[in-house]
């Protein structure tokens, strides 16, 4: 419940908790989206990797760095937009500790931060790399040993 003579929100305020509800929501859709991003990209080079191999063309399989590279982009743009959100949301707990949340606060959910340096953060993240650079490996082997 809103204080009445400092118009500041409480912990156990029902705004409050909706808020706060509605930015982990946000944050999970992220993280569900970039988990999506790797399905699909797993879908996606193994499909193109599979045709290579049928069909005996091995030049081809260069054609899967193309889901490689656009999906990498599109897990680091969720990556980043994840972080941010988290970030605002960690700022908001912050302000709601120290008795600051104004009504203003609520229901706006403002990723904090820098975008393209979130961007640049999560292109060199450890769930990123590993996972789209052993993609990158398996596309050159197969253009390297596919007969």
């Amino acid at each position: 419940m809103a204080d009445k003579e400092s118009n500041t929100f409480h912990e156990n305020s029902d705004a409050v908790q909706a808020h706060l509800g509605i930015s982990q929501a946000v944050i999970q859709r992220m993280a569900a989206n970039s988990a999506s991003c790797k399905g699909w990209c797993i879908a996606i080079t193994s499909a193109i990797l599979v045709l290579v191999a049928d069909k005996s063309k091995p030049d081809y399989a260069l054609i899967a760095f193309i889901p490689i590279l656009l999906f990498l982009a599109l897990d680091a743009y969720y990556l980043a937009l994840e972080k941010r959100i988290r970030n605002s949301y960690n700022s908001f707990i912050d302000k709601l500790h120290r008795k600051g949340i104004e009504s203003t606060d609520l229901y706006a959910i403002i990723p904090s931060g820098s975008a393209s340096k979130a961007i640049g953060t999560a292109l060199i993240s450890f769930s990123i790399w590993p996972f789209y650079l052993t993609l990158m490996v398996m596309a050159l082997v197969a253009w390297k040993y596919i007969v």
